[in-house]
C-alpha cells in the first residue's frame, strides 16, 4: 500500500517514519510512505499557501490552488482531507482503507480551509472532537492504524484479538511476571494451563471490562 500524506511540516512526518513498526515495515516494502510539502506547489513567490477569509474573520485559510496542484499527479489515490468536520475514524474505517492500493490524507493547519477543497477529496475524516494545530498527528494515526492490518506488517494473530478487532470488544486484561508483585497476583486461570477456559475467562472479562468502560461499544454490536 501507498500512503501520501500532504503537509506543510515533513519533518514532523519524517520522524514518525523513522520509528518503530513503522520503520520496519517501510524497510520491508510493505507499505510505502511519500510526504509532500505542498507549499512547493504554491504559484506565489514566496511560497505562501494561506489567506484571509472573504467575508472577514479571524485567522487565515488554506488555499485551494496549491493543494489542487499537488493533488494532481495523485489521481488514482483515494483522498482524505483531515477535518474535524469528518466522520470520526474507526477501526472498521482502518479496514476499509486497508483494501485500497494508494490513499492520500491532506493535513490541515492555520484556521482552516478554503471550502472548495472538500469538492477536491474522497471523504472526509476527523480522529475525535477536539481540536489540534494541524493534521499531522491525525495522519499518522490512519496511517499507523491502516499500516498494521497491511499483510506482513504484523502477524494476524497479532491484532486480531485487540480492542475493537473481532468481537467489538475491548481487550481483555493481560499479565506477565512475576506472578506476584507487592500482594497483587495474576489470576490462577491464567497459569492452569486450561486454554479452553482461559479463553472463556478471557471473554467474559473482556465483556465486563467494555460494560463498565465502553458500554455504547456493546450496543454497537446488537
Amino acid at each position: 500500500m501507498k500512503i501520501n500524506i500532504l503537509t506543510l511540516f515533513p519533518d514532523y512526518l519524517n520522524a514518525f517514519c523513522n520509528q518503530s513498526m513503522i520503520a520496519k515495515a517501510l524497510e520491508l516494502g510493505h507499505i510505502e510512505i511519500n510526504i509532500i510539502n505542498f507549499r512547493d506547489y504554491s504559484l506565489d513567490k514566496h511560497h505562501k499557501v494561506d489567506d484571509s477569509p472573504y467575508g472577514g474573520g479571524a485567522g487565515m485559510l488554506l488555499q485551494i490552488e496549491p493543494i489542487d496542484l499537488a493533488l494532481q499527479p495523485l489521481k488514482n489515490s483515494h483522498k482524505i482531507l483531515l477535518s474535524p468536520q469528518g466522520k470520526v475514524f474507526s477501526q472498521k474505517k482502518a479496514h476499509e482503507l486497508a483494501k485500497l492500493n494508494e490513499i492520500t490524507l491532506i493535513c490541515g493547519h492555520y484556521e482552516g480551509f478554503d471550502e472548495r477543497i472538500t469538492k477536491l477529496v474522497d471523504e472526509e475524516i476527523s480522529i475525535g472532537d477536539f481540536i489540534l494545530t494541524g493534521g499531522e498527528i491525525a495522519a499518522m494515526a490512519i496511517s499507523e492504524a491502516v499500516a498494521r492490518l497491511i499483510p506482513g506488517v504484523l502477524r494476524k494473530n497479532s491484532y486480531e484479538n485487540e480492542s475493537f478487532e473481532g468481537n467489538g470488544l475491548l481487550d481483555y486484561p493481560q499479565y506477565t511476571r512475576p506472578a506476584v508483585y507487592k500482594g497483587m497476583k495474576v489470576p490462577k486461570i491464567l497459569l492452569s494451563g486450561n486454554h479452553l477456559e482461559i479463553e472463556k475467562w478471557r471473554l467474559r472479562k473482556a465483556r465486563e471490562i467494555t460494560r463498565k468502560k465502553r458500554p455504547e461499544l456493546l450496543k454497537k454490536g446488537k
